[in-house]
């Protein structure tokens, strides 16, 4: 017998919104000593890069003032899963430790957002 494998959870999001979800992403994997591609995992992972995962959609969502339907999209998810996710991270805020380690990533994730973009083409063609 097969077993049942659900298809990913997919709707249209920007380019931006992607680009933004993975600073996210990369800030928390590196604050809590995850690889992000085990964050990535569709299937179960271990409990420390699951938290990890929900601390980067909860960093997405207080830096950047998504709602949380706008969160799931673009970690690929629901906007259920995305509120368990916030929800977890804001309780788990009580904890002094991950609560200052979450406010540093909040202030540099919204530094680097606020940086302006540079198109690396020109840039380098610029420099010749």
């Amino acid at each position: 017998m097969e077993s049942y494998r659900a298809e990913p959870y997919r709707v249209p999001v920007t380019e931006g919104d992607r680009i933004r979800a993975d600073a996210a992403l990369h800030l928390a994997a590196y604050a809590f000593g995850v690889p992000a591609t085990e964050m990535l995992r569709r299937e179960r992972t271990r409990p420390r890069a699951c938290r990890a995962r929900w601390s980067a959609m909860y960093l997405a969502h207080v830096s950047f003032g998504w709602p949380l339907e706008r969160v799931g999209h673009a970690f690929g998810l629901n906007r259920a899963t995305a509120s368990t996710a916030c929800r977890w991270a804001e309780d788990a805020r009580d904890d002094d430790r991950y609560d200052r380690v979450m406010d540093g990533l909040e202030t540099n994730l919204r530094a680097v957002a606020e940086l302006p973009a540079v198109d690396l083409a020109l840039a380098m063609g610029a420099a010749r």
